[in-house]
């Protein structure tokens, strides 16, 4: 009874421990599908915004940590912040952020 008791309170806290590892805030730039990290900047603007229009990139989130591009569940709450350094909220599921929230980086 109590290794079931273990196997299952362990369990349990593996499964609370991956949930709330992929929620959170970070800070970075939002770029172009097309050029990624290297849009990285704030001089990319309008490049993107071009690239998103012209071109059918979609808009990303280029983390400041690690550089990592992500693709934005919510394209129509980032296309104002083009070229932006911004802190994002929601979650990450592999290369995918569902946004629950965005503000421009202090």
């Amino acid at each position: 009874m109590k290794v079931k008791f273990a196997a299952g309170l362990a369990l349990t806290l593996c499964t609370a421990v991956l949930t709330l590892g992929a929620d959170g805030s970070w800070t970075g730039y939002i770029s172009d599908s097309a050029c990624g990290a290297k849009g990285a900047n704030d001089k990319h603007a309008e490049c993107a915004a071009k690239c998103v229009k012209e071109k059918g990139a979609k808009y990303v989130f280029v983390n400041d940590a690690d550089h990592k591009v992500y693709a934005i569940d919510a394209q129509d709450k980032v296309a104002a912040h083009a070229g932006h350094h911004v802190t994002v909220k929601g979650s990450v599921d592999g290369d995918n952020l569902k946004l629950s929230g965005l503000e421009m980086a202090k």
